[in-house]
């Protein structure tokens, strides 16, 4: 009889290194020095550094309260009235791709799971397809893809020299990658710079985009949150869809909403115009709305059961079905139904929470202008804390260096130029927690640590290479 070898059958697995993002405020909550500041994590603080409930989220939950819904499943592709207040928030209530029912609507796991969700997406319907992700990006993202088995490259966006965008390098990268090929781009408030295309730069960029039959893929967590205005964050989205460009678009309300445990946010596909109405005149026929519906409803039962494909069978029957109908509608029906198909076995529905206080918020007029009210409030306070840092690092340095780059920066971040080493220097000798790249949380900062946050940023910008 033989002793039994205590051997793990998980030994050969190594330590995972720490996430670079979150990593940081786990060695921020190890620090035990009072002057300590964890500008890591892209959180919002309040002025006192204090996590901050939305007073209209309070309202929407005693709502829920009130109303004593219950916890049972949602569908897969989530709250409906979710679904619809959040594609009507990114495009506009009267946008002619809502009008048209072009916009096929997920539900996802905020921000990370619906750009999750979309890349086994483009991995299954677009083998081979590369996507294309800015340099630099926010870190998860290459994490995501690299897990969808999705391939990527990058793209040239920030500029060392000017702390500004590389424009010229960006569009000529653009340019050269293979048609077809996905871009991965920041709608508002790009992570980790700061630094977003000018509206001028997004006709451009839109413009090379289809020339090269390219799809963009927007990456939108910050609307509303960035500028204080929904519509002005959302302007490079709306721009791409009024040029009838096929596009995806990942959402998140962590940082608009304050919801980053609800883990609530939504994957868009808008899908390429075509002009029935003119196919309908060429014929001299008109096919009723009723009929239309009924077709509709005929697929998304097929498509539930079947692959895309199958819908030839349905339409191959009706000529005059197939001229008239408004086929976009339908095809958006073929991709819910996928997107459907592929989050079943990855988390088979969305958490019903964060859901019914995004629709009670977005769906209720009042409630609706008091959350724009206090996004304003939260996006001012991050710029005047933006202009308080910009003036105390341009009063204290005497170099002669030029700050300005941070009052041309959006958003909750700021990206300072600081490299890996002098990012480590603040770390351990000024007990200020940052990502390795630079990045500091705007957002982490109060007005009163600003001039602290200057002394550091000037010692390890001068005297650390």
């Amino acid at each position: 009889m033989t002793a039994a070898v205590n051997v793990s059958r998980f030994e050969g697995i190594a330590m995972a290194p720490p996430d670079p993002i979150l990593g940081v405020s786990e060695a921020f909550r190890a620090d035990t020095d009072v002057k300590k500041l964890n500008l890591g994590v892209g959180a919002y603080r309040t002025e006192e550094l204090q996590p901050y409930v939305l007073d209209v989220v309070k309202k929407a939950e005693n709502l829920m309260l009130e109303r004593g819904e219950n916890k049972e499943y949602l569908p897969i592709e989530g709250l409906a009235a979710f679904n619809k207040v959040t594609a009507e928030l990114l495009f506009g209530a009267d946008n002619p791709v809502i009008k048209q029912q072009k916009v096929a609507t997920i539900q996802g796991l905020s921000g990370t799971g619906s750009l999750r969700l979309a890349a086994a997406f483009i991995e299954r319907y677009f083998p081979g397809a590369q996507v294309l992700i800015s340099s630099p990006t926010w870190g998860n993202h290459k994490n995501i893809f690299n897990d969808a088995r999705v391939p990527w490259s990058e793209y040239r966006y920030y500029d060392p020299k000017t702390v500004g965008l590389d424009f010229e390098g960006m569009i000529s990268d653009i340019k050269a990658a293979p048609e077809g090929s996905f871009v991965l781009l920041h709608g508002c408030a790009h992570n980790p710079t700061g630094i977003d295309p000018t509206p001028e730069q997004w006709e451009k960029i839109s413009d090379v985009i289809q020339e090269k039959n390219h799809i963009p893929f927007f990456d939108v967590a910050y609307q509303g949150f960035a500028s204080g205005s929904l519509d002005a964050d959302a302007s490079s989205v709306r721009l791409f869809a009024a040029r009838g460009m096929e596009l995806l678009i990942a959402q998140s309300y962590s940082k608009n909403l304050g919801l980053y445990a609800e883990r609530i946010g939504a994957i868009n596909v808008v899908c390429s115009t075509a002009d029935a109405a003119a196919r309908c005149e060429d014929i001299d026929c008109t096919l009723s709305r009723d009929m239309e519906e009924m077709v509709v409803k005929s697929v998304r039962l097929v498509s539930d059961v079947w692959n895309i494909t199958h819908y030839l069978l349905l339409i191959s029957w009706c000529p005059l079905v197939n001229l008239c109908c408004n086929w976009d509608s339908v095809k958006g029906v073929l991709v819910k139904s996928q997107l459907k198909r592929i989050a079943r076995p990855m988390y088979s529905n969305p958490p019903v929470h964060g859901a019914r206080i995004v629709a009670n918020v977005v769906g209720d007029p009042a409630l609706f202008n008091e959350w724009k009210a206090e996004m304003e409030m939260m996006a001012g306070r991050i710029k005047n804390v933006r202009q308080k840092l910009f003036d105390s690092l341009s009063a204290k340095d005497k170099s002669g260096k030029d700050w300005s780059f941070i009052l041309k920066q959006i958003g909750m971040f700021s990206f300072t130029g600081l490299n890996k080493t002098q990012s480590e220097s603040m770390t351990n000798k000024w007990h200020v927690y940052l990502t390795k790249d630079g990045r500091i949380s705007l957002a982490g900062l109060s007005l009163a640590k600003c001039e602290y946050l200057a002394d550091a940023i000037i010692d390890s910008y001068h005297n650390v290479s």
